[in-house]
């Protein structure tokens, strides 16, 4: 019968090679429905064998074989072979079972311990009794009585995953019985003498394998056989391959690539051996007695290079000669060692084995060159193997890893002994040893058992693979070398003995090698190339001749390595590389670099070419490994060293998942998109993909890393790219981990920093893995280990803090899911168990509804249940003072789940990951409960918070989203924000509350992501999300314009809808033109009309007759991706809003001061001084409010001596700056009495209780737990007023020339003492004893609005001119480009009196002066209000305003826009305090005519005669107005410098509503100019005289 499968198989079986392999599909997931049987029922005495081909160590159980009487044809194939009835006889282990029944407990060999290459039989013999065949050999009879009518019957069960039919025909005759050889009995030893019989044999071995290949053409093979690699003819496609071997072979035989390295293994490495070691030529059929050797005859030579006679050994007969010569250096016979045949063959004895003698375990095979460690997942020792010679000198002992196991730590151990084999009494392990033994284990040596050097190399034995090579070699000078991959790895011991034996130490992980005689690298290199050209005649051109070292000519281009992966072909000089046979293959398309990358040199690669037959796609990297000598693997992700690459949107390191959820998804691009990688130079790695950087993925990367392109699955062809212009630059900063994540996951919130501490501990459950700076923990191999992952909080948890996680990733494979709860358990004592429910001591933990302590369960059905939740949602826990544990879902309190815990004892925070909760991150609310929607970087990116200087929000009436939402979405910050984290739709978010009417709902868009179309929705809805289904919902329409299950209206585009059809177009401005920054508001106003908010203002009514009982609804679609709210349930009037004041002689542009003018009573402030203990530099004078730093740079640390109240705010001027210094002052606050502290030597060195604000960044006890916090403090001139503030509910704040940074730190402790480092550049400050009112109360010389100028007021928005240094502070002093524009000003010879004298009014607008400012870029201005941009670059000089200007009313509802004009328009200009339409300023518009009294309209009949006026444009970005066209360049020389500067000059100016027409830029600029002012808009132009009145002298200096 023929040996074959039935079509019909179980569902997870995929049948290939003729239907004579069977494979189940998702083996690490799926263990059962692995179900085959014969294509025809058995004939008697026919045994049907099987091989194992492969197994995975996920499973217990095994390969399962037997016989039913049922037709496969018909059958409902059963989950296991168990399964099956109706006359049905199973071997399963060593039990016999008939229809799911045990008939016999103990029989045969045990099915579960046979490993990949045994075979399994299943006979009926003539009598009807069932046998089992193992390996050829009978295990007696099964069962009896079976019927005549039987298949053969396999189950792929557990570990097996793969088999292969080898025969269906009676066992052989004890005469003609048929061995089985190894793999590696095929590639080492003798073959038959014939051609046709090697031809036959082999084909015979190997005919069920997949992939059957044609041979090559005889020239071809000639070549490869003679080593002629270089002369290979190329087979063009005109060549047909032949149908069959030459001579004996018989017809249709096709041997796979694999197959033909099996068969001519040894010959063709013959051909390739050193010179040195005087290796033998081949024939074949005979050809030739004597050869040249520069060709590589066919004759054999006698160590000599040139022709003699000597012992020929060839192929199919031919050998001339007899007796042999052998000059070789090691001393060996002049037969060949591949292919042995007649006399001249090496002997048994002079070929380096093992020896017979061997470990208690060892199994030795493959005429003892393969040695196998039994048991291998039982023991991990008693498994050291011998050499049965000792070596010689310079002779070189390789092995190949064969075979690993993952359940033990530390693998192979290798090196020589001087104990002979025959004498020695072996050891379990060879380590144990104390005398004449030197071996490698791990990365270093050991001597006698006792390490001597503990870094030898750069690879680690532990971290090898299957396949890697190791030798070792004792020079003739006693130096012992060890090689890895055939890499030296230097001198290992200097005085090795003369008389050593190579030794081997199959330890833990290590359980089968192999002794190979080609340990010429470079040599195995060649015949693989040799070889795949002569398999693959259509690669293309020939590969360039492999060089390993450089070329000093060459240029220093990246190209690809030639070595590259089997299935792969370097074309195109160099630059492309492809997989020629990609739908036949899916791997082996491994190339590298030629050259190791650079630092912060960009690495890209095009994809060219993609197929769609496979999964996968491209990955890329970096390695350590130089491709010269690596021995390329299958998949690059195979390597356990020095390798890093990125594989679909996750990242691994030697073979490991180190980040989950990192960048795009590589699997998800197309012919055309571009990867790249790059290494900064410090250490960091990043990908690139279409050039956009996918942030840091990597850190401590070694310098001298060569770049991976993986051809994996769909990607078939790569060209590199040189050009890398477009790329943008990278981050400066990495050092917080892979901060920088896709949108899609929910901790890439901006603005969302978390100003908690908290993070995950470095100690952790063995399957744990922590990464993204402490923040995110996942489970490693999720599929295979479900448990030993529990991760801790790496402080103890306050009272009252919450520690929150989101979920982020989950699989479906196991039961259970997370459980969370605390521990009084320190993590430095705590030994991980494999569930945090195993400790039986000091610990509450939630898992599922049971509450349980120490192990036990306390209560069940509590609130919540741990394993209903999904991705994104969240979990918390807290500690009450009381003593109470509190679990919070979603940000919901579930209520007590158990009290008594001890209130005074630390506890820590712990997850256990355990079952289907892969990973989680520690979210932005950890941290105070009440507090937590306080951020540690308070910016327009942040939702709004409880802060001193802004209007407060009364507790619990701040807007929140409700928990019910769309199913792509997660909400942070309590409810006050959501991201969107896949896809571009489901993202629908309600408000948590109805609204009230005229209360306006206004959220801000936080993030956006252009790859989509489409930007936010947003409207009112009657329905009711607490009716809804638990979240998340599935069943909720996917987008907002799909919501009518009841009646909705909303805002899509500039389209207003009602249940989705449209009621109005063009209503407002286009919702698709959001970007970042940009606010949304909806309100359901008194006379029933829903109103749309743009940036604050309304866009007027977009619906009527909206129903009262509504909710905001919004829709996170398309391109937005994150936003936040920004608003209140606090209904404010905007019209009765009251003008600020001014709390201080300064202010700020764009800052909304929200202090009243009314009076509040006024705290009487405590007098605060300097203590009199502080850092030994420090001098203290004027009644101690003022302190100087007399000597060196240090040793300057200040506390008050008074504690800092809640409330007050604690304020002291920079005297005085040394710029001899780097760096300068840091401030904060120190938790407890300084009174006798020893004070260090900087303020980073305190690491108790201290809370330290240094440059834009903030510390707690020297760890830093917020970045770009404030303006940075290394630049604050002399003269600039710090302060530092806490607040009623504890949160630090920074004050900086009287305006709050926002929220530094929380939870700070009372009382707390103000705390001064006097460092680096700052050498004096003093204490500001007036204007230091309690937070709140009105400064006392606080000036009312009247005086001030009323055009610096716009209905609570004032222009910038706070944050400059005080009054009395010269402004030239403070900014040196303010000074140097202020010269230039002065070369003009302008009056004084066209200038304001209060030069606080004076603004200068560089990166560093509006940076520390904390300007924004844009403001509105005027009624209705319209943005301007503010002048950056510039430097503003305030201008006079003339008193007949009616100042209430002119500047309150004018707008702000600039004019650009040249240096010889400014006099006439300030003359007349406005642009002149009749100005010959090169800004002037051509003339137009005058139609009528400043009307549009026709002129009337008897109007006066027309004239002609210029049009006057202006624009509301200094981006548009200060191009050269319009503002000229004029050269001057600095007189104080005496150097050169080009200088533009321009006014900004007030212009009256109506007066001007917007319109598109005229100069031909097809690029954007400004990215909020579109280039349609950007002009605006006015022909009104009066139209405009000038506000400031505008001046930019290059």
């Amino acid at each position: 019968m023929a040996a074959e499968l039935h079509p019909r198989s179980g569902k997870l079986i995929g049948l290939s090679n003729s239907n004579r392999t069977a494979q189940r599909n998702q083996p690490v997931q799926e263990f059962n429905h692995g179900l085959v049987l014969s294509r025809e029922p058995l004939r008697d005495r026919d045994v049907f064998t099987v091989r194992i081909d492969k197994k995975v160590n996920s499973w217990s159980g095994s390969i399962e074989i037997g016989v039913t009487a049922l037709d496969p044809a018909a059958l409902d194939f059963p989950s296991s072979a168990t399964g099956l009835k109706g006359g049905s006889w199973i071997v399963s282990g060593c039990s016999v079972l008939k229809d799911g029944r045990s008939v016999l407990e103990e029989y045969g060999r045990d099915l579960d311990q046979l490993g990949e290459g045994d075979r399994v039989g299943i006979q009926r013999n003539g009598r009807g009794e069932l046998h089992l065949w193992v390996n050829g050999q009978d295990c007696g009879t099964a069962a009896s009585g079976l019927p005549s009518r039987l298949w053969a019957v396999v189950d792929l069960y557990g570990k097996c995953t793969q088999i292969t039919v080898v025969s269906c025909e009676p066992p052989p005759n004890t005469e003609g019985e048929e061995c089985e050889e190894d793999k590696e009995e095929r590639e080492e030893e003798a073959a038959p003498a014939s051609p046709g019989a090697l031809m036959t044999e082999a084909c015979r071995d190997h005919e069920e394998r997949t992939g059957a290949l044609a041979l090559p053409t005889v020239p071809a093979l000639a070549a490869v056989m003679n080593g002629s690699a270089e002369e290979v003819p190329e087979v063009t496609g005109g060549h047909s391959r032949p149908d069959k071997f030459p001579n004996n072979l018989e017809s249709d035989t096709v041997l796979t690539e694999h197959q033909l390295f099996d068969v001519f293994n040894n010959a063709i490495v013959s051909l390739y051996r050193s010179e040195g070691e005087g290796g033998e030529d081949l024939g074949i059929n005979g050809v030739g007695g004597s050869s040249d050797s520069s060709r590589g005859g066919t004759g054999s030579s006698n160590g000599a290079r040139g022709t003699g006679t000597g012992n020929d050994s060839g192929i199919g007969g031919g050998a001339e000669g007899g007796s042999s010569t052998n000059n070789s250096p090691s001393g060996s016979s002049g037969g060949t060692a591949g292919i042995p045949m007649g006399s001249g063959g090496m002997t048994t004895n002079d070929a380096l084995l093992f020896h017979e003698k061997c470990g208690t375990l060892i199994k030795l095979s493959n005429n003892n060159k393969t040695a196998e460690r039994r048991r291998p997942l039982d023991e991990f020792n008693n498994g050291v193997v011998m050499t049965n010679r000792p070596l010689r000198h310079n002779e070189m002992f390789e092995i190949r890893i064969d075979k690993l196991v993952d359940k033990w730590s530390g693998s192979i151990e290798i090196g020589v002994t001087t104990h002979n084999p025959n004498n020695l009494d072996y050891p379990a392990t060879m380590t144990n040893l104390r005398s004449g033994t030197i071996m490698m284990s791990g990365c270093g040596i050991l001597t006698n058992g006792k390490g001597t050097r503990r870094e030898y190399c750069e690879f680690s034995l532990d971290e090898l693979q299957e396949g890697d090579h190791i030798g070792l070699m004792r020079k003739a000078s006693g130096a012992l070398h060890f090689y890895i991959n055939g890499i030296d790895q230097g001198v290992a011991a200097n005085q090795t003995p003369g008389v050593v034996y190579g030794v081997v130490d199959l330890y833990g992980m290590a359980v089968k090698v192999t002794i190979v005689h080609n340990h010429n690298h470079s040599d195995r290199l060649r015949r693989n190339n040799a070889i795949m050209r002569a398999l693959s005649p259509d690669v293309g051109r020939p590969r360039p001749a492999l060089s390993l070292t450089p070329d000093p000519e060459a240029p220093d281009r990246l190209l690809f390595h030639p070595n590259c992966g089997q299935k792969a072909a370097i074309i195109g000089d160099g630059r492309t590389a492809l997989r020629p046979h990609a739908t036949d293959d899916f791997n082996h398309g491994v190339v590298l670099s030629n050259r190791p990358l650079h630092s912060n040199e960009v690495f890209q690669v095009r994809i060219d070419k993609m197929v769609d037959k496979w999964a996968g796609s491209i990955e890329i990297g970096v390695t350590t490994h130089n491709p010269a000598y690596l021995q390329l693997p299958s998949t690059m992700t195979n390597l356990r060293s020095g390798t890093w690459m990125m594989t679909g949107n996750g990242v691994m390191h030697n073979g490991t998942t180190i980040l989950d959820e990192y960048g795009h998804n590589l699997d998800r691009l197309k012919a055309g998109d571009t990867v790249g990688v790059v290494r900064k130079d410090d250490g960091s790695l990043h990908f690139f993909v279409n050039g956009v950087p996918q942030g840091p993925a990597a850190w401590n990367v070694p310098p001298s890393v060569y770049a991976v392109v993986d051809l994996y699955g769909q990607a078939a062809q790569a060209t590199i790219m040189d050009d890398m212009a477009d790329l943008p630059p990278l981050p400066d900063d990495s050092s917080e981990g892979p901060m920088a994540m896709s949108p899609g996951s929910p901790c890439s919130v901006t603005g969302a920093s978390a100003a908690s501490d908290l993070r995950f501990h470095q100690l952790h459950g063995t399957n744990a893995v922590i990464t993204n700076g402490g923040r995110t923990a996942l489970r490693q191999n999720c599929r295979s280990e479900f448990n030993d992952a529990i991760v801790i909080s790496n402080r103890c948890l306050r009272d009252g803090e919450l520690f929150e996680i989101v979920i982020q990733k989950m699989v479906d494979r196991w039961s259970g899911s997370i459980e969370a709860g605390v521990t009084a358990i320190r993590p430095e004592e705590l030994e991980f168990p494999n569930t945090m429910t195993d400790i039986d001591y000091d610990t509450w933990m939630l898992s599922g509804t049971a509450i349980m302590q120490d192990g036990n369960t306390m209560r069940n059905n509590y609130g919540c249940d741990l394993d209903s939740l999904s991705t994104g949602s969240r979990i918390g826990m807290m500690r009450t003072a009381s003593g109470d544990l509190h679990y919070y879902i979603n940000g919901v309190d579930q209520g007590v789940a158990c009290t008594g815990l001890p209130p005074g004892k630390e506890v820590y925070a712990v997850i256990d990951l355990y079952g289907q909760c892969v990973q989680v991150s520690i979210t932005s609310s950890s941290g105070p409960l009440d507090n937590s929607l306080c951020t540690s970087n308070i910016t327009e990116k942040s939702f709004p918070i409880h802060s001193p200087g802004s209007v407060p929000m009364v507790a619990g009436v701040a807007h929140r989203l409700h928990s019910k939402h769309g199913k792509n979405v997660v909400l942070l910050g309590d409810g006050c924000q959501a991201v969107r984290v896949g896809g571009y739709a489901h993202g629908i978010v309600f408000s948590a509350k109805e609204l009230k009417t005229d209360e306006l709902f206004e959220v801000k868009i936080n993030e956006v992501d252009e790859q989509w179309s489409g930007s936010l929705r947003i409207g009112l809805t009657t329905l009711q999300p607490p009716d809804l289904p638990s979240c998340p919902l599935s069943g909720l329409s996917p987008s907002l314009t799909q919501l009518r299950s009841k009646v909705t209206w909303l805002l899509a585009g500039s389209e207003v809808r009602r249940n989705g059809v449209l009621q109005r177009q063009n209503y407002s401005c286009s919702l698709d033109r959001l970007t970042v920054g940009n606010r949304v508001g909806v309100k359901r106003c008194s006379d029933d009309t829903m109103h749309i908010f743009i940036d604050g203002e309304d866009m007027g009514p977009a619906a009527t007759a909206v129903a009262k009982n509504v909710y905001a609804v919004l829709d996170l679609y398309g391109k937005v991706t994150a936003l936040s709210i920004v608003s209140s349930t606090v209904v404010e009037d905007v019209e009765s809003v009251k003008a600020p004041s001014l709390s201080s002689d300064s202010c700020s542009e764009g800052e909304e001061d929200t202090t009243p003018c009314e009076n509040e009573p006024a705290l009487l402030p405590m007098s605060m001084t300097f203590l009199e203990n502080h850092g030994k530099n420090i001098q203290l004078s004027n009644q101690n409010l003022t302190a100087a730093r007399v000597s060196s740079y240090n040793q300057g640390l200040l506390v008050t001596a008074q504690a800092l109240p809640r409330q007050q705010l604690f304020q002291f001027q920079i005297d005085r700056l040394n710029s001899s210094w780097t760096s300068s002052l840091s401030l904060g606050v120190i938790g407890h009495s300084p009174d006798r502290l020893n004070f260090p030597s900087t303020a980073c060195c305190l690491k108790r209780s201290v809370w330290l604000l240094q440059r834009d960044s903030v510390f707690h006890n020297s760890l830093k737990i917020c970045e770009n916090y404030g303006p940075n403090l290394d630049t604050c001139p002399e003269g600039t007023v710090l302060g530092v503030l806490v607040d009623a509910n504890g949160c630090l704040h920074l004050y900086v020339n009287g305006m709050d940074q926002g929220v530094a730190a929380q939870d700070i402790p009372s009382p707390c003492f103000p705390l001064i480092d006097l460092y680096g550049q700052c050498e004096q400050v003093t204490i500001v004893t007036n204007h230091v009112p309690a937070v709140g109360a009105e400064s006392s010389d606080a000036r009312c609005q009247g005086d001030m100028e009323k055009a610096d007021m716009v209905d609570g928005i004032k222009e910038s001119v706070c944050w400059t240094p005080p009054p009395e502070v010269n402004p030239n002093k403070t900014c040196e480009y303010q000074a140097l524009c202020s010269r230039f000003k002065e070369l003009l010879t302008l009056p004084d009196g066209y200038f304001n004298e209060d030069a606080k009014y004076n603004l200068c607008y560089c990166e560093s002066c509006h940076k520390l400012r904390g300007d924004e870029a844009y403001y509105k201005r005027g009624e209705p209000p319209r943005d301007y941009a503010l002048p950056f670059g510039w430097c503003r000089f305030a201008l006079r305003i003339k008193p007949h200007c009616e100042v209430s009313n002119t500047f309150k509802k004018w707008h702000i826009a600039y004019h650009g004009t040249s240096v010889g328009s400014l006099r006439r200009a300030l003359d007349h305090s406005q642009i002149l339409t009749e100005s010959s300023s090169v800004f002037s518009a051509p003339p137009v005519k005058v139609e009528g009294h400043g009307s549009y309209g026709e002129p009337e009949e008897n109007s006066a005669p027309e004239r002609e006026i210029p049009r006057v444009r202006l624009s509301p970005t200094m981006r548009y107005s200060g191009l050269e066209v319009f503002a000229p360049k004029v050269q001057f020389r600095d007189p104080r410098s005496l150097r050169c500067h080009n200088a533009q000059v321009g006014f900004q100016v007030c212009v009256r509503p109506g007066s001007y027409k917007v319109g598109p830029q005229s100069l031909g600029v097809s690029e954007p100019l400004d990215p909020r002012f579109s280039n349609t808009e950007i002009e605006w132009i006015t022909k009104e005289k009066g139209g405009t009145l000038l506000y400031g002298l505008l001046i930019r200096v290059e």
